[in-house]
């Protein structure tokens, strides 16, 4: 199994997961979410990823998320599910909820907090891959997982059967390049930011996509590929520039918020376009007011329009 076994391809949020005031997993909300990010263009969605709060979620949420996510889809665009454990058992039994729900594959990270080393990663992957049958997405997530896996180590994982796709969230974008131009015909390779650069490579064909956070512009984030790939680099970099405003405004460099978690970001932004994102769930906070004032200033700034049954 590689790249050519699988359509992945565009921008992917990694989508908020819809939890109550009190903590409780809205599956309704979800649906709705769903539906509006397929209308928006989307070209697949990451369910349970790191802006899915996938780690205060237990195995029998997992699988309640997959399989109304998946149900929602309908088999309309792609569907990823964030399989992330400490064990590779935890990973093998989540992976196989993804299967039961039909997923499309799932995205997995070394383990995180234990620091695990090449050998420790690469049979980690190995495990999983081989108590499987579901396509896998590996995830270098150094902010995470304090472990930004080399090109070399990457090259490896892509020789093992079920690994198709790498997203490739290093802070290094020399490492990212050498990736993309290395690994490029054995993997879909994901996280080319929306840049002018970004545009340039998809056109050359040497990047597969994005898997971002949130989709919270709607149809700009998929528009960008959606020019790229029909080699309006203008066009593209029109779209991407509104992109990078969310990430100059709320993200670090680093990945993490620059005020508060980016998950309670990305939902109160969602809240404040009319969508039921929910809120984060403990021991994650929602934003303060005065944090809540910068995230209403930046869609302003972009011209949208803030809900007016909106409220914190």
């Amino acid at each position: 199994m590689n790249r050519n076994d699988i359509n992945w391809r565009g921008y992917i949020p990694a989508i908020t997961t819809p939890f109550d005031r009190g903590g409780a997993f809205n599956p309704t909300s979800l649906e709705t979410m769903v539906e509006w990010y397929v209308k928006n263009g989307m070209h697949g969605l990451v369910l349970a990823g790191t802006s899915g709060e996938w780690f205060s979620m237990n195995g029998d949420e997992l699988a309640l998320l997959f399989t109304v996510g998946a149900r929602a889809v309908a088999g309309r665009i792609t569907v990823i599910g964030g399989c992330n454990a400490f064990t590779a058992r935890d990973a093998i039994e989540k992976a196989r909820s993804a299967e039961r729900a039909k997923l499309d594959g799932i995205l997995l990270t070394p383990p995180p907090y234990i620091v695990p080393g090449r050998s420790e990663i690469l049979r980690f992957y190995k495990d999983v891959a081989a108590a499987t049958n579901i396509p896998i997405c590996v995830y270098n997530w150094p902010r995470g997982c304090v472990v930004d896996m080399d090109i070399d180590l990457l090259e490896e994982l892509s020789e093992i059967d079920r690994v198709v796709a790498i997203k490739n969230s290093t802070g290094s974008l020399a490492l990212f390049l050498e990736g993309a131009y290395r690994l490029r015909d054995k993997v879909r390779y994901f996280n080319m930011p929306s840049t002018a650069l970004g545009a340039d490579l998809v056109m050359q064909g040497v990047s597969d996509g994005l898997m971002g956070a949130g989709g919270i512009l709607g149809s700009d984030h998929p528009d960008f590929w959606n020019r790229a790939w029909a080699g309006d680099k203008a066009g593209a970099i029109e779209f991407g520039e509104r992109d990078r405003v969310l990430m100059k405004d709320w993200v670090n460099k680093d990945f993490a918020g620059k005020f508060g978690s980016l998950q309670a970001i990305l939902k109160t932004a969602l809240r404040m376009r009319g969508l039921p994102a929910g809120y984060v769930r403990a021991p994650l906070l929602e934003l303060e007011p005065h944090e809540v004032e910068i995230v209403r200033s930046t869609l302003l700034s972009l011209g949208i329009e803030i809900d007016t049954a909106y409220s914190p």
